[in-house]
């Protein structure tokens, strides 16, 4: 027989969200002496050892992600703004002063900025048009 889809081919088996046994107990025993073990962790790391230094500084001060990027953009108070910005931020790649995952990121953030504007144009026309009309309609 075939499986259908949207169904699963053991209906009785483990529900969503079951968790391991296993690992219920290890955190259920961790977390009753998580302190302790932090506190030697960091009497480690302060004694030299490298590992607990490592893993010290992996959850005090995690590597970042993302950098800040000091760029300067091009005022964009308009959709056609964006052409200049966009030629900024290409001029800026072939230059190697941003990458092109940076560049990714910022043309999102212009993408973003340039529908937030349009909105707002469409919202103010709109409201000047519904305006007009009650204008034009005083007996309403």
């Amino acid at each position: 027989m075939p499986f259908e889809k949207g169904e699963s081919g053991n209906p009785a088996g483990r529900p969503r969200g079951a968790r391991n046994q296993a690992t219920l107990l290890m955190q259920n025993l961790l977390a009753d002496d998580a302190e302790a073990i932090g506190r030697k962790a960091i009497e480690m790391a302060k004694a030299g050892d490298l590992a607990a230094i490592r893993l010290c500084m992996d959850r005090l001060a995690p590597a970042r992600k993302d950098e800040p990027v000091a760029f300067e953009l091009p005022p964009i108070e308009k959709p056609a703004d964006i052409v200049a910005a966009t030629a900024c931020i290409v001029a800026a790649v072939a230059a190697g002063e941003l990458t092109p995952s940076q560049a990714a990121e910022l043309s999102k953030v212009i993408d973003v900025h340039v529908r937030a504007l349009e909105s707002k144009d469409f919202d103010e026309r709109l409201t000047k048009l519904e305006n007009r009309k009650v204008e034009n309609r005083p007996g309403l």
